[in-house]
């Protein structure tokens, strides 16, 4: 296993783009052909190796994946362990990830002790370190622009606020995310953070972002990149919550083969389930549930084949994951088809254009052997009603006393419904994604006491800053603007630096 050294290239899942290193990754977000960056190949771990890793904390494991993956030439050993410790400093847990074993079985991989109580602290401040990194080599500014249902906005803004080589935008869906979390965003008032509040939900205010990336000139002169889900990095860092889980539930690894572990996925945008299969592709024995609630894409696609947008995004409990169209889906795809950058373009440019595709049909009609069946046995798939998540909630607190956010209980469902089926049971792990003090009104839901740190409840008194997107305004246009002014400012700051 000495593949650090090299370096690593990616290529985009739909075989156009030209390849870049993980630099060229990371500051691009989508391919300029539509596409997701991958490795161009995946390294294989053996056996010796992932005994090696199986004692290493988590932020250790970060830093063996990204060792891997980006190369010594672009971040040399020493300067990657530096930007990794740093991004971890502000967790609140010591471990940054904890295990918590519960009754019946029930493994809790808490991923929630970073800054805004969510699992994309995690990936969001290791991507963020790694942008400053290469900004202050090249004496470079970006603005990056974020959509959020929820979630990745503050823990975008937490991650770059105040950082001088980066201004960053974020559009919210005013209304769509929880009180707590519209207030982790518009209570940063720092001079590099700038928040809007869109009328529509997190599809809707993906449409003017897409405007904007999809003008190449544009993006290339204001120096634009995204942190949404689909950037590779936060892809990369998230594989280590699949070692984690493997490593910290797994009875033994002495035995031939290594035990499978399952690790239930809750997601909505697919980025975690991308993170588990490329996990598995490089030889950790994991077996991946995929768990969704209503809004049921993913759990369609595995069930049926059937990749097709319902006629809207439903509203639930578990809101952050109330997406219709799971972006990273095609990295899944792309990997199924034995990289076939040609069956990938066809099926995602199908999908573009009608918003629906057959996956078996579309993939044999290439002469792939990769079908539908291949896919429902890499990944098995739930969807979870938003009564079934109050259940869930209320069963975990009555045997545990231990408080579930919706999105974890999500996870948590499938592996109450494996143990009253009393199915013969490989220890299970289930990600949580986010604390439950972010979601006070599901915890109520559930008829529970919500439990909220001060921190958070000191939110409520703080001022706040955000510019409203209203439906009939052109969102694009008002996007467009707010980026020039930046760039004008920044390079006003320049000159000024420079006399």
């Amino acid at each position: 296993m000495k593949l650090a050294s090299r370096i690593m290239w990616y290529v985009s899942t739909r075989g156009i783009a030209p390849q870049v290193n993980f630099e060229g990754a990371l500051f691009s977000g989508y391919a300029p052909d539509g596409g997701l960056f991958m490795p161009e190949e995946l390294p294989q771990l053996d056996r010796e190796t992932l005994c090696r890793w199986s004692t290493l904390s988590y932020p250790d494991l970060v830093k063996e994946l990204c060792a891997l993956f980006i190369g010594s030439e672009l971040i040399p050993k020493d300067d990657l362990n530096d930007l990794i410790d740093r991004a971890f400093s502000r967790f609140r847990h010591k471990e940054v990830v904890r295990l918590s074993r519960l009754k019946n079985g029930l493994n809790v991989l808490e991923l929630w002790h970073g800054v805004t109580y969510a699992f994309k602290d995690l990936s969001l401040s290791c991507t963020a370190q790694f942008l400053q990194y290469f900004l202050e080599k090249r004496e470079k500014h970006v603005t990056v622009v974020v959509g959020t249902s929820g979630d990745t906005g503050s823990a975008a803004i937490e991650s770059v606020k105040g950082a001088k080589n980066v201004d960053i935008i974020v559009l919210l869906p005013k209304g769509h995310c929880t009180k707590i979390q519209e207030l982790q965003m518009t209570t940063v008032l720092k001079e590099n953070v700038h928040v809007f509040g869109v009328e529509g939900n997190s599809d809707e205010l993906d449409e003017p972002i897409k405007t904007v990336f999809a003008d190449v000139a544009f993006v290339k002169k204001h120096n634009l990149m995204s942190l949404n889900s689909i950037n590779w990095s936060r892809v990369l860092v998230q594989m280590a919550h699949h070692f984690l889980a493997y490593f910290q539930c797994t009875p033994s690894l002495d035995t031939h083969p290594l035990p499978l572990v399952e690790v239930v996925v809750p997601t909505g945008a697919a980025g975690n389930l991308a993170a588990g299969y490329i996990a598995q592709k490089i030889g950790l024995p994991i077996r991946l549930v995929v768990a969704v609630n209503r809004n049921d894409i993913i759990h369609r696609t595995v069930q049926q084949g059937d990749f097709s947008l319902s006629k809207a995004v439903k509203s639930t409990l578990a809101s952050a994951m109330d997406i219709q169209v799971p972006y990273n889906m095609e990295r899944v795809f792309w990997l199924l088809s034995g990289s076939d950058s040609q069956v990938t373009r066809a099926l995602m440019e199908q999908f573009e254009r009608t918003q629906s595709v057959n996956l078996p049909k579309e993939l044999h009609s290439k002469e792939k052997f990769y079908s539908l069946g291949m896919l429902s046995e890499v990944v098995t798939s739930e969807s979870v009603s938003d009564e079934a998540i109050t259940q869930t909630m209320g069963r975990c607190w009555d045997e545990n006393q231990y408080l579930l956010c919706p999105h974890s209980a999500v996870a948590v469902n499938y592996h109450y419904q494996q143990m009253d089926r009393q199915q013969p049971s490989t220890p299970r792990c289930c990600l949580a994604p986010a604390s439950a003090a972010k979601f006070p009104e599901a915890v109520l839901a559930a008829g529970l006491t919500p439990e909220t740190p001060a921190e958070i409840v000191a939110l409520e008194h703080k001022e706040t800053r955000c510019t409203l997107m209203q439906r009939g305004d052109n969102w694009t246009l008002m996007l467009q603007d707010t980026i020039e002014d930046l760039s004008r400012r920044w390079r006003g700051h320049a000159l000024n630096a420079s006399q």
